[in-house]
């Protein structure tokens, strides 16, 4: 999450209002996206996951000033719902209107109202402080983690299933229902879920490249046998990925297997979020939550 701001929102003259994006929107939204690197994961001309949060969740976008040609967009904010759990998914402005305020008005809209809230949040200090002002508080670190995808680890049988069969266990570990997410990203191309019967995994297969998530079990064993499971029925060489909070126990599994944390956030949450999610045996998307 990048978003340092730290001066009340106004008018057109400050900072702009917000609103839903619409499809027109997209391109714009997009844009913003790939100055911070957001999309990278996401093959050009298919559906991602900002389409995720304009469609099943809440996406608000800052437009530029109408005077200004050169831009289209400011910044933009999207949440994702996990039954009553509203995550947030991204908050993003660009760096000549940080510290305008257009952040904070996009938090204000993005966390209105009641319910368990959480979210990913970067190491900058000062936007860990700005969640904490909004009742959220750091939990654990989430690690990226990157390895071969071939890692020579005991890969217990999985079988391929429907979104439907695994949705409640993926209630129950991550917070919330999420059925209509999950059978949305299931039918993007490349993504296959993979079940043992006590744990889950989605897989996401492009060029030389596959990502792990989200997934869980119904004990933190269970969550890492489906990951490592789902990751052998892959069958694809290349580079493996996967967002594991700090206190799972894949994690050093996985680093003395050779794999390395590329990047890493903050979990944080409420406590009515805190009661809910299952941190150690859950490995969430590291877009979809």
């Amino acid at each position: 999450m990048t978003d340092l701001p730290d001066v009340p929102a106004g008018s057109w003259g400050d900072a702009p209002g917000v609103r839903a994006a619409t499809l027109d929107d997209m391109p714009a939204v997009r844009r913003v996206a790939r100055r911070f690197g957001l999309l990278s994961g996401w093959p050009p001309g298919a559906p991602d996951f900002l389409d995720a949060e304009r469609t099943l969740g809440t996406l608000l976008v800052a437009p530029a000033h109408p005077a200004d040609a050169s831009e289209s967009a400011r910044g933009f904010g999207g949440t994702l719902r996990r039954g009553d759990l509203t995550h947030l998914g991204d908050l993003f402005v660009l760096p000549a209107h940080q510290s305008s305020g257009i952040g904070r008005t996009l938090l204000s809209r993005l966390l209105a109202g009641d319910g368990p809230k959480a979210t990913f949040a970067s190491s900058d200090p000062r936007a860990i402080s700005l969640y904490i002002r909004h009742g959220l508080r750091p939990w654990c670190p989430l690690l990226y983690l990157t390895g071969p995808a071939t890692t020579g680890l005991p890969a217990p049988p999985v079988r391929p299933t429907p979104p439907d069969a695994i949705a409640p266990l993926d209630s129950h570990v991550s917070g919330g229902d999420r059925h209509d997410t999950l059978t949305w990203y299931a039918t993007l191309p490349g993504v296959q879920a993979y079940t043992t019967g006590e744990g889950y995994a989605f897989t996401r297969t492009t060029a030389g490249e596959t990502l792990i998530g989200p997934a869980g079990g119904t004990t933190p064993q269970n969550c890492a046998t489906a990951v490592l499971g789902a990751l052998a029925a892959t069958g694809t060489p290349g580079t493996a990925k996967l967002a594991l909070p700090g206190l799972h126990p894949l994690v050093p599994t996985l680093i003395a297997a050779g794999w390395r944390i590329a990047d890493l956030d903050t979990l944080m949450a409420d406590d009515a979020a805190l009661a809910l999610i299952h941190p150690d045996r859950y490995a969430p998307h590291p877009d979809l939550g």
